[in-house]
């Protein structure tokens, strides 16, 4: 539409306009009110040019203002989301719903945009239903942030309700303010199958130890069918059981116990044999992976008395089941094997306390970690590190919080991790003047109020070969209380604590190249991540050479990499590998010392989509009428064209768009009252009166 124009005003009235017209008048009579040598019609001509340009250089002075508005149709938007993931079809023989003619049938009164997800959105359309994962409510969210504050008339959502991914899309679909039309895909009475709905079991255990599997068997519309399941490693069975299936609609948990008997990563596949006529035989079987630990890394905290931050240490360390945390009295130490421990934690207790602690620590250059407190010996401390150093005179404390420095590069720590312990209630530190060598790297500062100070909270350092850490502050305890009480879990506390013990208990063997994955089994579609370290001789890391790596599958198949340097170390992302076992070796040159690190990982199949064969109608049904839309089955398809044109809520809307512009700023204004005085000046000029 063609822009609408009117005349308004600024911080001066427009009642001032009569004035600016009588001036102009006045300003003319004044000149032209003696007829000397003019004519009657050229006084006249005269008179009207000034008073028109008088009136119109002082109207410009009451800065009057040009308003423009420009109205912008915003035709509705129809999103067409569509569930690409293989349980369509699998479980749906007549596969997903042909939604690809309501885009001509709503004609061009609509905006219509295609969509297909899994486990995230992406745009178009598809015909393959290969997605290993669903997420409804990620894709409505995606959508919601997409179009927000635009005119979405509704959104047409083609699924079988099934989701393994996110939260319950309801919840989600509350906050996307528009109409839902749900197409009812695949059938919700269950066909004949039998299949495995879940395996639930710890990622790690230990050598020489049992460890327990329970496993989810489900059986439908076979009853008396018996169940027969087997469990293999590496191809030989170790398990087999049989049951009979008692109803139509049968569910067992069976639990049991299988034997790490070997180290490293174990293929387990549990399998229940098909019956005839079955749906479908690609949920039967269920593969997992159980990374087997030769032993437990031990941890010991020594402490001078009983403190409810010890037992918050023990029980985040210990959340990871690769480590075992000792904790004991500095008086009760001549009874305990100090070789044994990968790391010492000395809570405001300092290792000069003992001399047999002190030499084990000097011989032995094993890790410690000072965590600093009201019972700390500051002077002590300061002597044993050089990484923090303490100067307070009055023994008093006050609170710190912890503020994340973004330079530290040690270890990772999630992002979601540090604004949770940025937010969390202060810890109490020495009050005083802090200083260090520079030599390490600090992951946390002190924030004191709303100001940070360039003092240490918590920071990092190798030290005469050997890893340290200093925190300075102590009531890990309150972190614990209102991070459970604000998340409902630990798990920021628990991350802090396990990187931290994983970086100083990393270099124990003083290995000087390291490459590891960031975890022994990715999912299948993950990108796989892998860390490297090198250490020059004095055990500093360094980044200065090339690192390679070749990745060979147990198929045969080899990839070939090239890590990039990430702070001090390396790390690499080599994308989403095929499903299989694999070998890595990489190699480095420093100086002239070769150096090569050697290990395995693994991509497991994703079986989500294969779990559960009957659809759920009910949540479509549900994210309809929330949302005042409806649901169709495929074959009303043809109808939603009528329902979307004749619901008077999706409809085009126009928005105005006002802009403002001083009237001084257009250029045919200054044209006029330079035309007007020449005009003028014509006349006179040729009636002599110049």
């Amino acid at each position: 539409m063609q822009p609408l124009f009117s005349v308004t005003w600024g911080t001066v009235s427009g009642w001032w306009t009569p004035v600016c017209l009588l001036l102009g008048l006045l300003y003319g009579w004044l000149m032209y009110r003696q007829p000397v040598n003019l004519g009657k019609t050229a006084r006249y001509a005269l008179f009207a040019a000034r008073a028109v340009a008088v009136f119109i250089l002082s109207f410009l002075l009451i800065a009057p203002l040009i308003r423009s508005v420009a109205y912008n149709p915003q035709k509705p938007l129809i999103l067409i989301a569509q569930d690409n993931s293989e349980s369509i079809k699998l479980f749906n023989k007549a596969g997903g719903a042909d939604l690809s003619n309501l885009k001509q049938q709503l004609g061009d009164q609509y905006d219509v945009r295609e969509f297909n997800f899994t486990g995230d959105l992406k745009d178009g359309l598809s015909d393959k239903f290969n997605g290993k994962q669903t997420n409804i409510s990620s894709a409505i969210h995606q959508l919601n942030e997409r179009f927000v504050n635009q005119n979405i008339g509704a959104l047409v959502l083609a699924t079988d309700g099934l989701y393994n991914q996110g939260s319950d899309p309801r919840y989600e679909a509350k906050n996307l303010k528009t109409r839902i039309y749900t197409i009812a895909l695949g059938d919700t009475v269950a066909k004949r199958d039998l299949l495995i709905g879940n395996v639930n079991y710890n990622k790690t255990a230990y050598l020489g130890n049992d460890f327990e599997v329970e496993v989810l068997a489900e059986a439908y519309q076979s009853k008396g069918e018996n169940l027969r399941l087997t469990v293999s490693e590496d191809g030989k069975q170790v398990f087999a059981q049989t049951d009979q299936a008692t109803s139509d609609n049968f569910r067992k948990v069976i639990p049991l116990k299988l034997n790490a008997d070997k180290k490293g990563i174990r293929k387990f596949v549990f399998n229940i044999a098909p019956v005839k006529n079955e749906l479908s035989v690609q949920n039967n079987t269920e593969t997992i992976y159980v990374e087997v630990l030769d032993a437990k890394q031990k941890i010991l905290v020594l402490y001078n008395s009983p403190h409810p931050d010890i037992s918050v240490i023990k029980q985040s360390i210990e959340s990871n089941r690769n480590y075992e945390v000792k904790t004991s009295l500095l008086s009760d130490l001549p009874q305990l094997k100090l070789s044994d421990h990968s790391l010492v934690i000395l809570y405001q207790v300092s290792a000069g306390n003992s001399n047999a602690l002190q030499s084990f620590i000097t011989k032995s250059k094993v890790p410690v970690w000072y965590m600093v407190g009201a019972q700390s010996d500051l002077p002590r401390l300061n002597s044993e590190q050089k990484l923090v150093q303490i100067n307070s005179a009055r023994g008093d404390m006050q609170e710190v919080f912890a503020q994340p420095v973004a330079e530290f590069s040690l270890f990772t720590l999630s992002d979601s991790t540090r604004i949770k312990l940025s937010k969390l209630p202060p810890l109490l530190a020495p009050f005083g003047n802090y200083s260090g060598n520079g030599a390490g790297q600090i992951l946390f500062k002190q924030r004191i109020g709303e100001v940070t100070t360039p003092y240490n909270l918590l920071a990092f350092a190798d030290e005469n070969s050997s890893r340290i850490a200093v925190l300075t502050g102590e009531g890990l305890w309150r972190w614990s209380l209102a991070e459970y009480n604000a998340y409902g879990n630990h798990n920021a506390l628990e991350e802090l604590l396990g990187q931290s013990v994983q970086y100083l208990t990393a270099n124990n063997n003083h290995q000087r190249f390291r490459v590891y994955p960031a975890k022994n089994v990715f999912d299948e579609g993950e990108n796989v991540i892998l860390n490297a370290e090198l250490y020059n001789e004095a055990l500093e890391l360094v980044n200065t050479p090339d690192i390679r790596i070749e990745l060979k599958s147990r198929s045969g198949k080899n990839y070939s990499f090239l890590f990039t340097r990430n702070g001090q170390s390396y790390q690499l992302d080599a994308g989403a590998l095929p499903v299989d076992e694999y070998s890595y070796s990489a190699s480095t040159k420093l100086g002239e010392q070769s150096f090569t690190a050697t290990g395995q990982l693994t991509i497991k199949p994703l079986n989500l989509e294969t779990r559960q064969s009957a659809a759920d109608h009910r949540l479509l049904s549900d994210l309809a009428k929330q949302s005042g839309g409806q649901m169709l089955q495929p074959l009303q398809i043809n109808q939603l064209a009528d329902l979307i044109r004749k619901n008077e809520n999706i409809k085009t809307v126009v928005y105005d768009d006002k802009h403002y512009s001083d009237l001084i700023d257009l250029k045919w204004i200054f044209v006029l009252i330079l035309g007007l005085l020449s005009l003028e000046w014509f006349i006179r000029k040729r009636e002599g009166e110049i």
